[in-house]
């Protein structure tokens, strides 16, 4: 028990950071516009990090009745208890009632983690996604892994390509897959450096389902960028964010089969890097439809809220006090 309140404590410690005033002006004046009068719960909530709470995906290669007990005696309950469209059996994720962080586990050369520590509603693209066992699957910008490794919980695909640009990235994403991934498993997962927008043309229709979690400008962490110079070029490259998503949705199309579905998801609420970057796709690419998750969302409603209005192939998570997830953009598209 007291190790569990100095955990509590420094985490505690961890989230009395800092708001970062020019981001958060930036948000007021953008998100009253796109969200109206939704912004007001939704700014409580992220500016105030000890309402924010953490989901326990269990990993089962590393399974252990013994974290599930102590996850359902500190008040964790199984999440996705509605009737998913798909919903693996083998995907075990807890989440709680209330705000904290179940304690981080440290890697350990040679050693499986038991669980990752995430947002509940990043899980929503890897459902969406549906991947079944032996389909060839491309996780484009994978980086730091969590998707990877919720996908790998739900199937064993036949090919699994994971990519991430950026270098410091991509190591850490090595790194969560040796962290969770078994070595025969582990053989079969190809992790590469490449530029995401060039995939396409490198690896045409060589994938059954494809995820572009794509770099977004991330609502979270960018309140709380510590520096106001990095805030303010962040501020200015965010309009060049939209172009760069849809070069790597292009990319993803031409690197899909034709039947196959591809899912692309964000962790903003931006609307020019969300719902405008899929319609752009849409309309510019003849051979993609928008492909209905309505179900999806459905199912899972008692845990997630929704932005209202949005179109059958997408939702948008809003993270509202006691349900704090997201937020996160989920969109599917199928090549025709």
């Amino acid at each position: 028990f007291l190790l569990s309140l100095q955990l509590e404590n420094k985490t505690r410690g961890r989230l009395q950071k800092q708001i970062c005033q020019v981001v958060l002006d930036h948000f007021d004046k953008q998100y009253t516009k796109e969200l109206g009068d939704t912004w007001t719960s939704v700014r409580d909530v992220l500016t105030c990090p000890l309402c924010w709470q953490y989901a326990v995906l269990v990993n089962k290669f590393s399974q252990s009745a013994e974290l599930e007990n102590t996850l359902r005696v500190r008040g964790y309950q199984p999440a996705f208890q509605g009737r998913l469209p798909y919903l693996p059996a083998s995907l075990k994720c807890y989440t709680g009632r209330t705000p904290g962080r179940f304690p981080a586990q440290k890697h350990q050369a040679g050693k499986l983690k038991e669980y990752y520590l995430l947002n509940a509603a990043s899980l929503l693209p890897v459902l969406a996604l549906e991947v079944k066992d032996g389909e060839d699957v491309l996780d484009l910008c994978a980086a730091p892994g969590g998707k990877s490794v919720a996908l790998l919980q739900c199937a064993y695909p036949g090919k699994f390509h994971c990519n991430e640009y950026d270098d410091l990235r991509s190591r850490w994403l090595k790194q969560t897959i040796e962290s969770f991934i078994p070595d025969p498993l582990i053989n079969l997962i190809m992790v590469t450096g490449l530029d995401g927008r060039e995939i396409g043309n490198l690896k045409p229709e060589l994938y059954d389902k494809v995820l572009v979690d794509a770099p977004c400008s991330n609502d979270r962490s960018w309140l709380f960028s510590s520096d106001t110079q990095q805030a303010s070029h962040r501020l200015t490259q965010r309009k060049e964010l939209s172009s760069l998503q849809f070069q790597l949705l292009r990319s993803a199309v031409k690197a899909l089969r034709p039947g196959g579905s591809l899912v692309y998801s964000t962790c903003t609420f931006s609307k020019a890097e969300n719902s405008d970057v899929i319609n752009l796709i849409v309309d510019t690419c003849s051979n993609v439809t928008p492909e209905d998750i309505s179900e999806m969302a459905k199912a899972v409603s008692q845990e997630f809220t929704f932005l209202s209005g949005m179109q059958q192939h997408e939702l948008l998570v809003l993270p509202e006090k006691g349900r704090a997830w997201g937020p996160m953009y989920v969109a599917k598209l199928k090549k025709i």
